[in-house]
């Protein structure tokens, strides 16, 4: 397991201790694990929707009408 440190003000660090029973480690991978799984979602639909987005829609009559503008 990979170590990292973060910093947190003061006023924070002392509300924190107040809750020692909380693991705040243990809280902290949690979060960053499921942020990471939403990021992940958001990355696979947009993956989706870019190439859904590229695709030509316009109809015949459509690109036709363009040529003529």
């Amino acid at each position: 397991m990979t170590n990292i440190t973060l910093s947190i003000d003061e006023k924070t660090y002392l509300k924190m201790k107040k809750f020692s029973e909380v693991k705040w480690s243990s809280f902290v991978r949690q979060l960053i694990s499921k942020r990471i799984e939403e990021l992940e979602k958001i990355e696979s639909n947009f993956y989706a929707d870019k190439e859904l987005l590229s695709k030509n829609w316009l109809s015949k009559e459509d690109c036709d009408a363009w040529k003529n503008l």
